[in-house]
């Protein structure tokens, strides 16, 4: 996964938005007005942010090296993500999806 595939699948949720509210080189994704993931255009790693289950959150710290704390964010219910080939991308969409289904407005039934 590179910037602009992550780019693209982000926009590809519903509802999503792509936004610039900390300056031009932080995109931030949100869904009903909340963020579900961040990145910085200007560091020499690619990551980005997620937000995460708690529980799951220390057990993927755990499990995966590239997975931190939540730089900059609560440690509690955020992680990074170092997109640094050692998990594929289908993975990493499915901590987006995980992140994008705790953010996004619980449909009406």
């Amino acid at each position: 996964m590179n910037i602009e595939s992550l780019r693209d699948y982000c926009l590809s949720l519903p509802d999503v938005e792509e936004t610039l509210p900390f300056g031009p080189d932080t995109l931030v994704y949100k869904v009903g007005g909340k963020v579900f993931l961040l990145t910085g255009l200007d560091s020499e790693t690619f990551r980005f942010n997620v937000k995460c289950d708690p529980d799951l959150a220390i057990e993927l710290r755990d499990r995966f090296a590239c997975v931190l704390p939540g730089w900059h964010m609560n440690k509690k219910h955020w992680n990074t993500v170092m997109v640094d080939g050692s998990v594929n991308d289908k993975q990493l969409r499915e901590w987006i999806d995980h992140s994008y289904t705790l953010v996004a407005p619980k449909k009406k039934k």
